[in-house]
């Protein structure tokens, strides 16, 4: 990629930069075996739920429960071929619950609270949170590691002692800068579904 010469030009610099920053944090995955290997790992054990009538719990806050809802969407619907929907949900999107839990209870609850009520043991559960200091994530990465649920965390590459332990799988982008690590979350959410759907469909 060539840089504008023109360095007046400063929405050219500028998106010029942003594009440059997108593509590095990309690179960097590609070239990440381990961090591949786990993404892989997590979608054959994400097959063998679905294949034991399981389903696949998604949460977040803010753009990341939007990104949870778009995941959701891809295993429901379709991505690329014409078969069965996929039993997946976001966590995210009932106020009347979310508002109940966290009135009644407290808002760190919000999605540990529907885990107790829908999931069961040999499920799978996918916690979003850019920073990996989102205490609901974290409540029901917890809830999930206690009752036999899969848990995988997507966060950003922030070095937290604090998170050893807090999933099965935890999946940092190599990124600290927020929108850089959502770009990436939804592109592993896209692999994500993109495998599945070949590995049970074909």
């Amino acid at each position: 990629m060539t840089k504008y010469s023109n360095n007046n030009d400063y929405a050219n610099d500028y998106f010029y930069e942003r594009t440059t920053a997108h593509i590095d944090v990309f690179q960097k995955i590609a070239l990440d075996k381990d961090l591949i290997s786990d993404i892989i790992e997590i979608c054959d054990k994400i097959i063998c739920a679905l294949k034991n009538k399981g389903g696949i719990y998604l949460c977040g806050n803010g753009g990341s429960a939007a990104d949870a809802q778009h995941i959701a969407a891809e295993f429901v619907s379709r991505f690329y071929k014409e078969r069965p929907g996929m039993n997946a949900e976001a966590l995210s999107v009932n106020t009347s619950i979310l508002t109940a839990i966290g009135n009644d209870y407290e808002f760190d609850k919000i999605f540990s609270r529907q885990l107790e009520a829908k999931a069961k043991a040999g499920d799978v559960l996918i916690g979003i949170s850019t920073s990996g200091s989102s205490k609901n994530v974290l409540e029901a990465l917890k809830y999930a590691g206690n009752h036999g649920i899969l848990s995988v965390l997507l966060t950003g590459g922030f070095d937290k002692p604090e998170l050893k332990g807090a999933a099965d799988y935890i999946i940092k982008v190599p990124s600290t800068d927020t929108p850089r690590i959502q770009e990436a979350h939804i592109f592993i959410g896209h692999v994500m579904a993109e495998y599945v759907e070949h590995e049970m469909f074909g």
